[in-house]
């Protein structure tokens, strides 16, 4: 049986995701020894350093999204992910987002498991800076959230109605944001899994999970590196008043700008 990772790495005018994607791809193989395919719409050099790359078109639903960090707006082709399954080359797949940082081998615990798919159902702040409680849940109803940062997934019935299920949510995104009362308009990925893995799951709000919480560094911290897998988050504790921290482990950059420096520093 084959196992690999897979990556989305669509570009967009302010952030450069294959970037973000290329740098992940090195410390997945210093630290999970595992191949790593790319889908992108991006040409690459011959010296690339992924093991397989799957070239398709743009994504058709694009949706405008406003970049904190970059304090702009821009075309997020974010909408491709629910043809994982499809794109896939693996028997076993653990599918990552470009932007969450690989620095130990703790995934490599969810090559073990032969649960058909599985996702983060928590996430936290690292920095304990802000109370997340209210991004671990969706909508009117206060639909549980399932993040899309990190998911493992083989060759099973369930995974593929799981995506199936993402696709029709996201061809009809408009019906189902109304329908769970999301405020938000923009499509994601998230949203998508969570009411995909409930239909296919039965309506119990709940799912077998990835068993441990996701780390996360906001956009109200400042990211810079210390040290090849080593991070210091500098965030705002009260008001004008900062704190510190280094981490030592995986965790999910939402702050691109943040990361995407400290990848121009690497090269």
């Amino acid at each position: 049986m084959t196992t690999g990772v897979l990556i989305f790495a669509f570009d967009n005018k302010h952030v450069n995701y294959v970037a973000m994607a290329t740098w992940s791809a090195h410390n997945i193989h210093r630290h999970l020894d595992l191949p790593v395919c790319l889908v992108t719409n991006s040409d690459l050099p011959d010296d690339h350093v992924f093991d397989h790359v799957v070239h398709t078109d743009l994504p058709e639903h694009d949706h405008l999204r406003y970049f904190k960090d970059y304090k702009k707006t821009a075309v997020w082709h974010n909408s491709t992910r629910v043809n994982a399954f499809d794109l896939s080359p693996w028997d076993h797949t653990l599918l990552l987002d470009a932007d969450y940082v690989v620095a130990s081998d703790q995934l490599r615990q969810l090559t073990h498991t032969d649960q058909p798919f599985l996702a983060h159902d928590h996430a936290h702040d690292v920095s304990g800076g802000r109370d997340f409680t209210d991004n671990n849940w969706f909508g009117l109803y206060r639909m549980p959230m399932t993040w899309a940062t990190v998911i493992s997934f083989r060759r099973s019935r369930q995974a593929e109605a799981i995506f199936a299920a993402m696709q029709m949510i996201r061809d009809h995104w408009q019906h189902y944001r109304q329908l769970y009362h999301i405020g938000e308009s923009t499509y994601r990925n998230d949203y998508s899994l969570s009411i995909a893995q409930n239909l296919v799951q039965g309506h119990c709000l709940h799912s077998p999970a990835i068993p441990w919480s996701l780390p996360t560094v906001t956009t109200e911290s400042t990211l810079t590196q210390i040290d090849t897998d080593t991070y210091r988050i500098h965030y705002e504790y009260e008001y004008e008043k900062y704190k510190w921290l280094h981490l030592k482990q995986d965790f999910h950059a939402m702050g691109k700008q943040d990361l995407e420096h400290i990848i121009a520093s690497a090269s």
